[in-house]
């Protein structure tokens, strides 16, 4: 495997799972406008599955007016910054891949 992939590996698995779920919710809004929330659609069940967990907590952290077919954009977008806030973490720890190498080299 590819040492900037593999040296790295816990930076990728946790991007990719976060940009998983985040877009994940993305395709269960845009297929809640035609199907019922109970559709036994296999693509459906798959969104749910994946995002299930995200949008039972932005429920949690959004007022109550907000609807509850907005609620997964709310988790796409608290995932998103989750993502990112992740992300700026561990370039900052050293833990993701570098472009160019690291000054001195």
């Amino acid at each position: 495997m590819n040492e900037f992939v593999s040296a790295h590996l816990p930076f990728w698995i946790v991007n990719y799972t976060l940009a998983l779920c985040a877009w994940a919710c993305i395709g269960r809004f845009l297929m809640s406008g035609f199907l019922p929330p109970d559709s036994p659609n296999y693509i459906w069940r798959g969104f749910r599955m994946l995002t299930d967990w995200a949008v039972a907590t932005a429920r949690y952290l959004v007022p109550s007016y907000v609807a509850a077919i907005f609620l997964p954009l709310v988790a796409f977008c608290w995932l998103m910054a989750l993502r990112w806030t992740v992300g700026l973490f561990m370039i900052g720890a050293g833990l993701a891949p570098r472009l160019a190498p690291p000054p001195g080299s």
